[in-house]
């Protein structure tokens, strides 16, 4: 496990990144958190008839992600990197960055999971390098 250094320069520029990136692409929400469900950087507009709790589902999703992790190793894998749910009105993507990070996307029909796929995976190394130097 890496050293991580969290400081507002940090947190501004990931923040940055995921504007340019994911906000800018058509993404509603962006969130990243790190493995314990602490949220580093929120960006992004949730839908008019939804408040997005940050805290709430940054922990969620952590401790959703820990629970896939286990189920990976159960069928023989050491992790699955990503989990994708598709609902009625939007959809939801977490992706890890690294062994610390999570990154959360929230966004609706307008914009493709390849996409978001891409975009987070082209944020990957920058964002793995602002916190873990």
């Amino acid at each position: 496990m890496a050293d991580f250094v969290i400081t507002a320069q940090a947190q501004e520029k990931a923040g940055n990144l995921l504007i340019n990136s994911l906000i800018k692409a058509g993404v509603r929400t962006a969130l990243l958190i790190d493995s314990a469900g602490n949220v580093l950087a929120n960006c992004g507009h949730e839908q008019q008839h939804i408040d997005i709790d940050a805290i709430s589902l940054a922990a969620l999703a952590a401790a959703s992600l820990a629970a896939t992790t286990q189920i990976a190793k159960l069928i023989g894998e050491d992790d699955f990197s990503l989990l994708f749910h598709k609902g009625k009105h939007g959809n939801i993507h977490f992706g890890r960055i690294g062994e610390e990070l999570i990154l959360i996307t929230i966004f609706g029909d307008d914009v493709s999971l390849g996409l978001v796929r891409c975009r987070v995976s082209e944020l990957a190394e920058s964002i793995a390098e602002i916190f873990e130097g």
